[in-house]
C-alpha cells in the first residue's frame, strides 16, 4: 500500500464536510504547526489510517502470553476435518458451471 511522498502528485480529491467548530479547530492546530490545512489533514488522516491497520496487523503480548503464543506454534499442527474437507472440495467458481 503506497503512501504518498512528497515527490508523488496529489491528483485525488476528497470532499468534506465539517461544523464551523471542527473548521477553526484544524485551521488554528494546521496554522501553529505551520503547515496548510490540507497538509494538515492529510497527515492526520495518514496516521490515523495506519493505526488503524497495524491494529489488525500487530499485537503485544507479555512474557508469559508470548511463551504460550510461541509454544503453540512450536507444537504439532492440530487436525482439523472441516478444514481437510474444505480444501478437498472444486473451487466454487468450478461447481458452478
Amino acid at each position: 500500500m503506497a503512501i504518498s511522498t512528497p515527490d508523488a502528485p496529489r491528483n485525488r480529491r476528497f470532499q468534506l464536510r465539517a461544523t464551523a467548530s471542527e473548521e477553526t479547530l484544524i485551521k488554528v492546530a494546521a496554522e501553529r504547526q505551520g503547515v496548510s490545512v490540507t497538509d494538515f489533514i492529510m497527515r492526520s488522516a495518514c496516521e490515523k489510517a495506519e493505526q488503524a491497520l497495524s491494529d489488525q496487523t500487530r499485537f503485544v503480548l507479555d512474557d508469559k502470553q508470548w511463551k504460550a503464543f510461541m509454544a503453540a506454534l512450536d507444537g504439532p499442527p492440530k487436525e482439523k476435518p472441516r478444514l481437510r474437507r474444505l480444501f478437498t472440495e472444486s473451487h466454487v467458481a468450478q461447481r458452478r458451471s
